[in-house]
């Protein structure tokens, strides 16, 4: 939102009221409360009829630092806010005769005391601050107020974030609103909005409402990045790092970490498509044709009219089409399917249970106390209301009975379109619960699955979010078309999302909206598969690949395997999401922080810390991709290239750029007709060019949490292989390496791919010389 016309001036209708002075402050022990009027104080006589700010610094975590500011602070604070992970951190405040400075960890904020401003450093040097008139209370000639914050942007500093955003991946000269939409992936509209942004400076900002944050991100002064937010005040957060994955790890443990997908889940699923027709013959002879063509598939997910139209939610299969359900499932289940059904927030009036919901009081209501409904998607329509208990009860009640019928997780779509003007049962402000709403929804589900399927069972498939969602995965990129425009957005929108705190992510393979040509569908397959988890879906049309062409087919079913023999390594990329708030899809800038091309590389990215993915954008298969210092190999080929340059080439549907990192220990399982099974059993290290005087160390989980370390060390024409934790059946093979001469506790054998080293079962070290 824009207050200001140009620098100078400020537009009809505001009063800026910024302050001028630290007039005085207050230190008690764990805080520091500065006081801030609005005008120079020279006599007593200016003490009054005047406004004053209220700012409290504090630190709730280690390299974190709290700003509160208040004009009024009586006015009562409605729910909801967000939840998040406090500790009663006392930080070091100290006094001088120029400044106030508060410090946590190595994250510091001064005070002037003798003017007004403020500035975050960290090891002494300032991340960003507010100077004069930055910070600002701002009065409307409709009655409305405002706080404002101007937080500093430095030459050369990009900003990214702000959720799953489709535009610019650098978020610098944007004007954004954190209000969740159902607008697709090619428009400013988002379904997954977080009031937080990560700087490639090493910090980052959280701003602490859930309702409309409104920002300006080197837009209405382009030195400055903006936010504000309607009321009385203004609640964020400073975030420091050694670096952004740091700041990352930093914000997840303050807003939640993710939690760890089950395995089955990261293998592909199969929709029926939305408005498609389909029945259990339709679904049996789609099974029946991924299995002819030897394609792995793991998930199996039912669309909308898996219920009748017109009743959307009422939770019962449609008889016309699946009349037996639970016979057909038990069918799919015995064949090692896990089983998805659509659902959402809404219930229709034609529903059965919309008297239900009616008589007892779980819906929203409107202003006059009715139901809260409208025609848009289904006719007449309810939104179940979260923030009453009985309601979140009832709504799981209905889940419970497709739990037990089969149904392993829900595609918990929607939840975006939530009115502003509701009454809520706990007296939730309506303005808050827009984007809140998908949390407390998302919430409620994730957490019935917990209870009913087990902690390493839970999983969702979510469409709309906010901050703190990440902590129920996955989430996918909403309604995408079938277009490379398209496809790159995604992408984009899904790397925005990762520097948001997210974990996981997915998209539909092929586009959703309109039918990809067969050339798209079989590059998307690869991006697809090479992401945290993968789908097939779409809107009027089927998605199984033969309708494309054979070939897709051929490329569907390398990649799956692919993908399945690249679980221990994603498995433990996943694990690495789930302990620490690192994304497995990575902007390139998470892995390269000193490499300033990498800031603006939006159509690239790492899988996990080692693998450099970059997905074929163009029909004639040409690819422009940078490549960070180093050695990287080519995962597909073994060819070599040197990096610290762009690399221009060409591609058929079975490759794209996928590199692997110099000094990267890469885990491979044996197994690639599914993605769960035992990663420590068989497992194969792919040691890629070890430097010598550098380490590599790979750590792989599996799903009964048992561990295995692996660490090499090369010292000239020496490698040292040491291993702890849980150790199974496993082998070595060096990559880009000399002539293996001797090999002390295992032996060696010459491949074409490099050289295997068979360790002997008694030995954990083994010691190999060139």
């Amino acid at each position: 939102m824009k207050f200001s016309d140009g620098y100078w001036l400020t537009r009809d209708g505001f009063m800026i009221n910024a302050p001028k002075e630290a007039y005085d402050h207050r230190i008690d022990g764990q805080s520091l409360t500065v006081y801030g009027p609005v005008k120079n104080i020279r006599k007593r006589g200016d003490t009054l009829d005047t406004v004053m700010l209220t700012v409290k610094f504090s630190s709730p975590l280690e390299d974190v630092i709290r700003v509160q500011v208040f004009h009024y602070k009586g006015r009562a604070r409605k729910k909801p806010d967000f939840e998040l992970c406090t500790t009663d951190m006392k930080p070091l405040i100290t006094e001088d005769a120029d400044t106030l400075t508060l410090q946590s960890g190595s994250l510091s904020v001064k005070v002037d005391k003798s003017s007004w401003g403020y500035r975050f450093s960290r090891e002494a040097e300032k991340l960003t601050g507010s100077a004069p008139n930055s910070l600002a209370y701002i009065s409307a000639d409709d009655g409305r107020t405002y706080m404002r914050e101007q937080l500093d942007i430095a030459v050369g500093e990009t900003i990214y974030g702000l959720g799953e955003r489709f535009t610019a991946f650098v978020k610098n000269g944007q004007s954004v609103d954190i209000w969740n939409r159902d607008g697709g992936t090619s428009t400013e509209q988002a379904y997954k909005n977080v009031p937080f942004y990560l700087s490639n400076k090493g910090y980052g900002v959280f701003v602490n409402h859930p309702e409309l944050v409104s920002y300006e991100i080197g837009l209405e002064i382009v030195s400055k990045a903006q936010f504000s937010v309607e009321g009385e005040e203004l609640d964020y957060f400073i975030i420091g790092g050694n670096d952004p994955k740091d700041v990352l790890k930093r914000y997840a443990m303050l807003t939640g970490k993710p939690a760890l997908p089950p395995a089955w889940s990261f293998g592909l699923w199969l929709s029926t498509s939305f408005t498609t027709d389909y029945s259990e013959k339709t679904v049996t002879g789609f099974i029946d044709g991924m299995k002819e063509r030897d394609i792995p598939l793991s998930v199996f997910h039912f669309d909308c009219f898996w219920m009748k139209e017109f009743e959307w939610c009422n939770f019962e299969w449609d008889e016309r089409f699946f009349p037996d359900p639970k016979a057909m499932l038990s069918r799919l289940k015995e064949r090692g399917l896990k089983i998805c059904v659509w659902i959402n927030p809404y219930i229709a009036q034609k529903s059965k249970l919309f008297d239900e919901g009616k008589e007892n009081g779980y819906f929203l209501k409107n202003v006059r106390g009715d139901v809260w409904q409208w025609d848009r998607w289904q006719s007449g329509m309810a939104i179940v209301d979260f923030t009453n208990p009985e309601a979140r009860d009832w709504y799981c009640s209905k889940l419970e009975d497709l739990l037990e019928m089969g149904v392993d997780c829900f595609k918990t779509d929607f939840g975006e379109r939530i009115p502003a003007d509701a009454v809520y049962f706990d007296g939730s402000d309506p303005e808050k619960m827009h984007n809140y709403y998908s949390f407390l929804y998302n919430k409620t589900v994730f957490g019935l699955l917990k209870e009913k399927r087990g902690e390493q069972e839970a999983v969702v498939f979510a469409r709309s979010a906010t901050a703190g969602s990440q902590q129920f995965p996955v989430h996918w990129g909403g309604d995408c078309f079938a277009s490379y425009d398209s496809m790159a957005e995604s992408l984009r929108g899904g790397l925005s999302l990762s520097l948001s705190g997210f974990g996981f992510w997915s998209h539909d393979i092929g586009g959703f909206e309109s039918t990809a040509s067969a050339d798209l569908y079989k590059r998307w397959t690869a991006f697809g598969l090479l992401s945290t988890h993968s789908r097939l879906h779409g809107s009027e049309s089927y998605r199984v690949p033969w309708l494309f062409d054979e070939e897709a087919s051929d490329v569907m079913r390398y990649f799956v395997k692919l993908k399945h023999r690249l679980m221990p390594y994603l498995y433990a990329a996943a694990y690495e999401a789930h302990l620490e708030g690192v994304p497995v899809m990575r902007a390139m800038l998470l892995e390269f922080p000193e490499d300033r091309t990498c800031d603006w590389l939006d159509r690239q990215y790492m899988l996990g810390r080692s693998l450099l993915v970059s997905p074929v954008f163009q029909e004639n298969g040409a690819v422009s991709y940078y490549l960070p210092k180093g050695t990287w190999t080519h995962l597909l080929t073994g060819k070599e290239a040197e990096g610290g340059e762009w690399k221009q080439e060409q591609y058929g549907y079975m490759g794209l750029p996928l590199f692997v990192r110099e000094n990267t220990l890469l885990p491979l399982g044996d197994v690639s007709d599914r993605p769960d099974y035992d990663y420590l059993d068989g497992v194969e290290f792919c040691l890629y060019h070890l430097k010598d005087g550098c380490s590599a160390e790979q750590t792989i989980y599996n799903e009964k949490h048992e561990t295995m370390t692996i660490k090499a060390v090369r010292k000239q024409n020496t490698i040292t292989v040491k291993t702890t934790g849980v150790q199974k059946k496993w082998r070595l093979i060096l990559r880009n390496h000399p002539a293996v001469s001797t090999v002390i506790n295992g032996a060696s054998e010459a491949l074409q791919e490099g050289t295997a080293i068979q360790p002997k079962e008694e030995h954990r070290d083994v010691v190999i010389f060139f």
